[in-house]
């Protein structure tokens, strides 16, 4: 006998879950999320409302792949039920900066008074919306969300200056 590592996840009222070959689709109020999970290993099955994960083997590395799956599984749950939220200030002391959202990017200007705009791009199906120095990243996956807000606080970021004269930019502050 083989033993089998498990992970049971149970889905709340309004969320349905779709598999095909390695593909995993969550579907609730907010929209669907979809994800490829590439173990050649992992058993993935949908039984109502649960979802069910096993892998032919005990050891480390195994459980600490079904621990992530677990993870990226209860992260696609709450984003279609709850969705994402990054909040992000903008900061100056020298030049006022202009920020805004054309499309799927984010256009920066008059940063440290450079003439050049710089541009940070959306990531997925992610809303920016900007009002005075505040800056809201929402969406329904977590990674898209994530990656948008540090596109666009990577794009601000200080070279070839003395980093604490010069704290100019647009900072994450808040997660949910």
């Amino acid at each position: 006998m083989v033993p089998i590592s498990r992970e049971k996840i149970d889905l709340p009222e309004g969320v349905e879950a779709k598999v095909t070959d390695n593909n995993i689709e969550v579907s609730g109020p907010k929209g669907k999320v979809l994800r490829t999970f590439n173990d050649p290993e992992m058993k993935i099955e949908v039984e109502g409302h649960t979802i069910l994960a096993e892998i032919g083997s005990v050891r480390r590395k195994k459980r600490a792949m079904m621990g992530t799956f677990r993870s990226h599984i209860l992260n696609m749950v709450k984003g279609v039920t709850e969705g994402f939220i990054y909040k992000l200030r903008v900061v100056y002391s020298h030049f006022p900066i202009s920020i805004k959202a054309d499309g799927k990017r984010v256009i920066i200007n008059n940063f440290l008074g450079e003439r050049s705009p710089r541009v940070a791009y959306i990531a997925g199906d992610v809303t920016v919306e900007i009002s005075g120095e505040d800056l809201l990243v929402k969406g329904i996956n977590r990674d898209n969300v994530g990656q948008t807000a540090i596109n666009i606080e990577s794009a601000t970021s200080v070279k070839y200056k003395d980093k604490k004269t010069f704290q100019d930019g647009c900072y994450i502050c808040e997660r949910s």
